[in-house]
This record gives structure tokens, sequence and C-alpha cells, in this order.
């Protein structure tokens, strides 16, 4: 043993039956702990998995074992043994074998635990993130977070494999409007100026294309002062930024698609999940279909479910409330419940409260059974009229519906609202699959109601498809752009565009907008500028790393898949972040706070000024 490394001889994922009868040293974690009769059994729990250490009844290693608190970490060294018939875990690399305990080191003992680590109970969200260590030690972190590192190792692998570079691009920059707030960086040698954290490179990646570099990529840090949401980690965040040189639409999807489709199909069976992957090339659906088809822009393709207009089948209609919505030039949209016969009337009053209770006025809704109409809407619209509309919908003599009427908008919205609730209430959607999607063709522009003006309707840098003409000829509301969006399983990944490379057509587009050339000069002067000394067609996108592990993980919460993720406020509650900073501080940076602050020793003081 005088030869032996000070910790470890195997890992704790390492002993099998072939090493039975040598002498091994483990080092790592109790993870459990089961008497059996005087005769101890520990798990012994490290980074690759565990092992099992018995101590034996008399044997002095027993009461020390015995008296360990859970998550003690310790060096075990003894004899591999094999187990007895019977007592073997075919789940585990080591189950064959366990470790007879005769020597026993105690690293560092560990305090009352306050979550404990074995096990898959779940614990408030404040106690889990003020002690993510401890959290992160969890079989299933542990393994998402590993899975995190896997994808991001395994993009990097085939970006370079079609002919990507990576560059990394600035993290102090300065504030630009992309939509959300800045993280603000104060700086000390220039007094009263601060610099931003990049909310995304965008910037700095089109001017790498005219600088001539072609086609870049990127693992992008991207710093965003907004609200949480399940998708959406609220201050930080990671995406795959790509941008590509004297590229069509068409290009910059052939160049990607192999990229994501091949990451989704190397992780499909991740844990033993199995699921299947969209097949390329990945549809492409105009974005004013999928408003339509399936009520919002980042459609679930899982869902068999499709929305129709049936806005003239009530023109005229014996259900007069129908009739008068369409007379008034809004919309009646249809979504089937397929194969409700079985289901009770309260199936259908619960969706209509459900959506009363997302603030809409109500889902109307008719049943049917064996052909046999049922409800007020189709009793209103006669049978003759629900034959008809049976027949545009292609419904089954079992198969009954809900309808969204309103204005456009709002109606779309219930619609695809309701598609989803009715999709997952009847056991539509394929938990096992990946449905991957382009979202194409979004208005360049859209009417903004509340200032009573035209504005950009997604990305302002996007060429106009048309380009200058269509910007000088057509109603702007009816322009579409060279903008695309990625979407997964109902989670859009990315937005991207082919961008404006020529000033002239920017200007037009800002002016359009209501901008003028001097406001374009001097908010994106130094894109502008740059334009102005050849640039060449150009466009990429940016699909977002952590919403990508999210999927591949199969976790509803892009916190399960982030190593020390903030809070819904935005704090780090493990390390107090953010904080008060000290007079001493404040006064380097030529600052003061309103707020109260501490000074060097700790002690809170209301600041000057």
């Amino acid at each position: 043993m005088t030869n032996m490394h000070a910790y470890r001889t195997h890992n704790c994922a390492a002993l099998t039956a072939a090493n039975v009868g040598e002498t091994a040293r483990l080092s790592g974690w109790v993870h459990r702990k089961r008497d059996h009769g005087g005769v101890l059994f520990l798990d012994l729990r490290d980074h690759y998995g565990i092992t099992q250490v018995v101590a034996k009844s008399g044997s002095a290693m027993l009461d020390l074992l015995d008296g360990l608190r859970a998550e003690t970490v310790v060096t075990v060294t003894g004899e591999v043994v094999a187990r007895e018939a019977g007592q073997t875990n075919a789940n585990l690399p080591t189950g064959e074998i366990e470790l007879i305990a005769g020597e026993v080191v105690v690293q560092s003992p560990a305090q009352e635990l306050p979550m404990p680590v074995a096990g898959d109970a779940e614990y408030p969200e404040d106690i889990r993130l003020r002690y993510r260590f401890l959290d992160l030690r969890r079989e299933r972190l542990h393994a998402n977070i590993m899975l995190r590192s896997q994808v991001i190792a395994s993009i990097r692998q085939r970006m370079i494999g079609q002919g990507f570079t990576e560059f990394q691009t600035p993290i102090l920059t300065a504030s630009s409007p992309e939509g959300a707030r800045d993280y603000l960086v104060p700086s000390r040698v220039h007094p009263g100026k601060f610099y931003a954290l990049p909310q995304a490179p965008q910037m700095f990646k089109q001017l790498l294309m005219v600088a001539g570099f072609d086609r870049y990529f990127q693992i992008a840090p991207c710093f965003r002062d907004e609200d949480a949401r399940a998708d959406r980690s609220p201050g930080e965040f990671y995406q795959l930024d790509f941008e590509m040189s004297f590229v069509t639409q068409e290009d910059v999807f052939q160049a990607i698609e192999p990229v994501l489709h091949g990451l989704f199909e190397e992780f499909a069976d991740w844990q033993g999940k199995g699921r299947q992957v969209s097949a390329l090339p990945f549809k492409r659906i105009p974005y004013r279909e999928s408003m339509l088809r399936y009520g919002n822009d980042k459609p679930d393709l899982r869902n068999p479910i499709l929305i129709s207009d049936v806005s003239e089948h009530f023109t005229g209609s014996g259900f007069g409330r129908f009739a008068s919505i369409v007379e008034a030039g809004d919309v009646v949209r249809a979504i089937p419940a397929p194969s409700t016969a079985d289901k009770s009337r309260k199936f259908f009053d619960d969706m209509n409260a459900w959506a009363q209770g997302e603030g809409f006025a109500g889902l109307g809704y008719a049943t049917r059974k064996g052909g046999e109409w049922g409800g007020p809407i189709a009793k209103n619209h006669g049978d003759e009229g629900m034959a008809r509309l049976a027949e545009a919908l292609g419904l089954g003599p079992d198969d009954g519906v809900f309808f969204a009427a309103g204005k456009e908008a709002q109606a779309a919205r219930l619609a695809g609202l309701a598609r989803t609730r009715v999709g997952e209430s009847l056991g539509l959607i394929d938990q096992n699959r990946f449905e991957f999607c382009w979202i194409v063709d979004f208005p360049m522009f859209e009417y903004d109601e509340d200032n009573k003006k035209i504005d950009f309707s997604h990305n302002p840098f996007s060429m106009p498809q048309g380009e200058m003409e269509a910007l000088e000829t057509m109603n702007p509301l009816d322009i579409l752009a060279y903008q695309y969006d990625i979407v997964c399983n109902g989670v859009e990944l990315s937005s991207g565009a082919i961008r404006n490379h020529r000033p002239e057509i920017m200007y037009k587009a800002f002016e359009i907008a209501g901008y003028s050339q001097a406001d374009v000069d001097t908010n994106f002067a130094g894109m502008i500028n740059a334009f102005k000394f050849g640039a060449p067609p150009h466009g990429g996108s940016a699909p977002g790393i952590d919403r990508m592990v999210m999927l591949l993980a199969g976790e509803p919460n892009i916190r399960e898949v982030v190593l020390f993720p903030m809070n819904q406020r935005a704090e780090d509650l493990m390390m107090g972040a953010p904080n008060f900073a000290s007079p001493k501080q404040l006064k380097e940076l030529n600052l003061r706070s309103t707020a109260e602050v501490k000074d060097v020793d700790g002690i809170v003081a209301p600041s000057a000024g």
C-alpha cells in the first residue's frame, strides 16, 4: 500500500469482477448507508459513479463509517471481493463487486445537510440555488451539466466540420438598442461613461463578415436585463452564434441544418430515451401560415391538430353571435378535438373556463358522437351548416370542435393556446420526437397601435425581400423580410436573417419606420460606416445553447441545465449578488448611489447624494 496513490487507484465506477482479489483505494462522498444486522453497507460516490463499501461486524472500520454523516468525503482502502449470489446490481458498472473497508481516512466531514443529495425529492428553489453545489451533486443535475458539456463539444466539432472558424467578440462594449435592457458597467478612467455587456454579438459578427472572415461561429455569452421565464435565464445565456458571407437564406439553412440534425440525433438516445428527429430538410412554414394553422410563430409540430379559419361558414348563420363577429370584420377559428365522443360535457366546459381564466371572453364548442352534434352552437348553426363545417375541417363522426372568435390577433392567440391544451389533454403530443421547422417570410414592418406609426416587426437589420424596389413601391405592411426562426417542439431556438448590407437600403427602411439618417448614423455608427467600405451579402442566426440542452435533457425549465443560475428575481443566492458597492468603490468609479451602501467594514449606511 505504501506505493499507492494518496487518494485513489480507481474511480468509483471502475472496479469490476476482473479486479476481485486486488487491493484498491477509492475516494468520494458518503452517498447512502444501510445497516444489515451488524454489517454496514456504504455507497461511495464520486463524479464517475458509485461503489459499495462493506464494513463487517467486528471490524474496526464499522463504528467509524457508521458515525459519518452523508456527504462526508472519505478515502477507503481495502480488498475487492465479489458480491454474494443474488446481491449483484445490474444497474451499476460496479454492481458485481464490493470493497471491504480495511482503512478509512476522513478527508472532510460534512455538517448536517440543508437538503439531501441522495434521492429524487423536489426541494424549494431558494434552497436549491443557495446550496447549488449540493444540488449539482444530485444524479439528475450532474448528468444534465455533463450533457451540456458534451453538446457544446459536439457543436464545436460540427461547426468546424462545416467550415466555420471560432472567434471571440468583446464582452465590454457599447450600449445599443437590441430590444432588451443592457447591463451597464461604469468606467473608472472615463467618469460618467459606461460600457454595456453585449445582448448578443450581432454588430461584431457582421463586422467580421465585412472584415472578410467568411464563416464565423462562437459559443457566445449574452447578457440581457430581462425577467426570467421557463425557457430563458435572467441575466445571461449562451448561444451558438454564427454568420456567413455571400449566402442566400437557403445557404444558411443548408449550413446549419446538418449541425442541428446531427446534434439531436447524437443525443436522441441519451439515458435510453430513444427519441426520433425530424428528417432533413426541415419544414419551412411562412409566418402567416404559422399564425393561422398553429396560432403562433413557434409551432409544436408533434401536435397533429391544425387550426382553420371558418369565418365564412358563419356569415348569415343561425348562430347570431358568430355571425355578428364575422360581419364586424373579425374572425372565427376552429380547433378540432379528435375522438372526444367519450368525453363528458365537463371536458368542454372546463376548456371554456380555462380560456376565461386566461383573460379571453370564452372558448365555444360543439360536441359530436356517432355523427350527432351537441351544444348550442351546433343547434343554432344547424345540421347542414355543421355538416359543411365538418367536411371542410375533415372531422370524423366522433370529433368535437372548439371555436375562438374575435379580433384576428386575439382569436389566433386563443386558438394557438387551445390547440396546445387540447393536444396535451388528449395525449396527442408524442414526447419521443424532436420536430424542427423554419418559420420564414416574416413581415418587415407592423403597425404600432400605441404610437400610431409603422415600426419594425422583427429585426431592423434584415434585408427586405425585393430590396430597395420593395421599399419604394410596396405598402410597407405587405413587405416581407429575409428573416427566419428555427423552432423545435414549440420552442424557438433562435431568430436569424439575411442582413441588410447596403447603407442606402438601410436608410430607407429606417425612414419608413420614422427614423432619420442622422438617427441611424448615431445609433449604429460602427456598422453603417463599415458598410460604406465594401460589405459582402451575409446572414446568420444564433440557436440558444441552453434551450437546446433543455430539450435534449427533457427538462421543463432552463435552470436545470445551467450550472449556477439566478433566481426569478435575478439574484445569485449562493454568492450574494447583486450587492451594495462600498463607498470606496463608488468613489473610484465617480458614482453616487441613491440606495444604501456598505462601507469597507460591511456597515450599511445611506450614501451621499
